[in-house]
């Protein structure tokens, strides 16, 4: 994912494009929740047992501001393409930063992604976001020494913390969910396609 972000230039200027790591995660997110739908749920009556799946994909995206932890949706981010998420984080980050976000934008996720990338640190424990029933937590990403076909190679690792509600996902799924998302992180034609 890295090597294929960090070459991304403009075709007509030959400028190089920036496009945050974070929406690479939010469009491998999404596409492990369709594969895993209980991820994409909600449990808004959990005494009475209802449980909502959701047929939409609301990425919430925690962002520190002076004024607290906001958690703006990036809605509909299986519709979007790479560029449009990206340019999408920056301004609903800026808005929340300024208190101008609409409250509305605060509320109907699938599932939310905090990172620690911008601050420092790898792994932790994020708390679910009520009603979702999971959190991804993204550590700051580092280039290490990993040992694959015999031989030590460089790669860049970026640590990712799941937590979720046993209620609803249990502890195989939510392996297979993570197994799932690093696949798609890896798979760079899926960003050729979403840019």
């Amino acid at each position: 994912m890295e090597s294929f972000r960090s070459s991304l230039t403009d075709m007509y200027t030959g400028e190089k494009i920036k496009i945050t790591p974070l929406a690479f995660i939010i469009k491998a997110l999404v596409a492990s929740l369709k594969k895993f739908p209980s991820f994409n749920s909600s449990i808004d009556e959990i005494e009475t047992g209802k449980m909502t799946l959701k047929k939409y994909y609301h990425i919430g995206i925690a962002v520190d501001t002076p004024n607290g932890l906001m958690v703006p949706k990036i809605r509909n981010a299986n519709n979007k393409k790479i560029s449009l998420i990206s340019k999408e984080l920056k301004e609903v980050s800026e808005l929340c930063r300024n208190l101008k976000i609409d409250k509305k934008e605060l509320f109907g996720g699938s599932m939310t992604i905090t990172s620690l990338g911008g601050i420092g640190g790898s792994f932790f424990t994020p708390i679910i976001n009520y009603p979702e029933v999971a959190i991804l937590g993204v550590g700051r990403s580092e280039k290490k020494q990993i040992f694959m076909n015999g031989k030590f190679q460089t790669r860049t690792m970026l640590p990712i913390s799941l937590s979720y509600d046993h209620r609803i996902i249990d502890g195989a799924e939510a392996a297979r969910f993570n197994n799932d998302l690093k696949e798609n992180l890896g798979k760079n034609f899926a960003y050729k396609l979403a840019v």
